[in-house]
This record gives C-alpha cells, structure tokens and sequence, in this order.
C-alpha cells in the first residue's frame, strides 16, 4: 500500500480487486480459505490501511467473482473524498458487527453445524446401502474433505474433468480422482459436490448422471440434495 501511495499522481486514481471477507462468511465459504487464498478483507480493514498509508477510499464496487469481491477506489488524502457507496457499506459492516470476535466466532460454529449437518447425512445414505461418489478435485474439495474427515470409508472416488488430476488421490483423505465418465458407468446413488461454487455449472454438464437417477449433494451455503 505504501508503494501505491508513492507511485500515484496527485489526481490518479489507484484500484484495487479483493474477496470480500463478508461474502465469504455469509455463503459460508470456508472450504476458499486455503495456501494460495492468503487474504480476505472487509471495506473497514482496507479503509484503515489506505489511510494509515496517505490515502483515501473514495468509491466501492461489488463483484461477484470468487464468491463476491470488492473492486476498492482510492485517492491521496485531500484529493477525494469517500462516496455515498463506501459510506454505506461501512455502516453496514459496523451495524452487523464485522469488527467484533462475536462474528467470527458465529461463523466458526455455522462451519461446525455443517459439518456435522453433512457427515450425518452421508452416514444415513450409507446405512441405506448408498454408494457415495464426490465431484470436483479442487482445493476446496481438499478443505472440506479433511476439516470434516470425510475419507474413503464414506466416498467411494472423486470425478474431476482435469485429466492431470485423474489417476492421483485427493490430498490427506486419500481418496481416488477418475474421468467423470465413472459417474454414469458406476452410477453412484448420490454425489457430493465438492466445487459446490460452480454448482449450475456442473449440474449442467452431468445432466446424464441426474436423468438417470443420480443425485448431488450441494454442501454450502446451505446442504441441498438436488
């Protein structure tokens, strides 16, 4: 930040794009939360670096990429002033308590409920004499699997379209990754979808899968069978 300040003209305007903190805990994505995923930030945190740093928020947008993002608009202090967006979305963070330990506190325990949610769920299926595959060898998948010690007593394999990830295992829970031909060929009563961000997605593509009977399992923001 020290640097964008030093570089910027007088007038410029420096922007910025960073997932947002508060769109991940609302969609309750904590499986994003992984090495190459070092920062998620609100707009209050951000504002204070800008300012400790000689500048100034002066507008906010909101994406929807990687889950929601803020694109963050900033100035030298004294060339602009903070717009009627960044002000709301300030108020709104403080109003929900964004800067108190309660938040995350109450995010940890939705994690949690999840969780147990979702392992009870896949044991029920089993006792059913269900076979359960998983769909999607991401990262994400990666997080999920072993944060609720899902392994190979409960999914059977994992489908993933990249053939560098086929013929490998999914890290720590030592699942097998295969073609997503598998689904059709093995036909496994139900499939928990591990990429649950691209959920229209890959519902799409394995229309095959779901006219014949198969069903995903959709984790988050809220578990779905569908």
């Amino acid at each position: 930040m020290a640097g964008i300040a030093r570089v910027l003209k007088p007038g410029g305007v420096a922007v910025i794009e960073t997932p947002y903190l508060r769109r991940l805990v609302e969609q309750l994505e904590f499986d994003t939360i992984y090495h190459e995923h070092l920062f998620y930030h609100s707009l209050t945190a951000l504002s204070g670096v800008f300012e400790r740093n000689g500048l100034t928020v002066v507008d906010v947008e909101m994406l929807p990429v990687h889950g929601g993002s803020l694109r963050v608009f900033a100035m030298r202090t004294g060339a602009g002033q903070a717009g009627a967006a960044v002000r709301s979305l300030l108020a709104e963070e403080s109003a929900i308590g964004l800067c108190s330990a309660a938040y995350y506190a109450a995010f940890a325990g939705r994690v949690a409920a999840l969780g147990v949610e979702l392992k009870a769920t896949l044991a029920d299926l089993k006792a059913q004499g269900h076979t359960i595959a998983a769909y999607g060898a991401a990262a994400k998948g990666a997080v999920l699997l072993n944060a609720f010690g899902i392994g190979t007593d409960t999914i059977e394999f994992v489908a993933d379209r990249s053939p560098h990830k086929q013929g490998f295992l999914m890290p720590g829970v030592h699942i097998p990754i295969v073609d997503p031909d598998q689904l059709v060929a093995r036909h496994p009563e139900e499939c928990l979808l591990l990429a649950w961000n691209f959920a229209d997605e890959i519902l799409a593509q394995q229309a095959q899968y779901r006219n014949s009977g198969g069903k995903f399992i959709i984790p988050g923001p809220k578990l779905t069978l569908v």
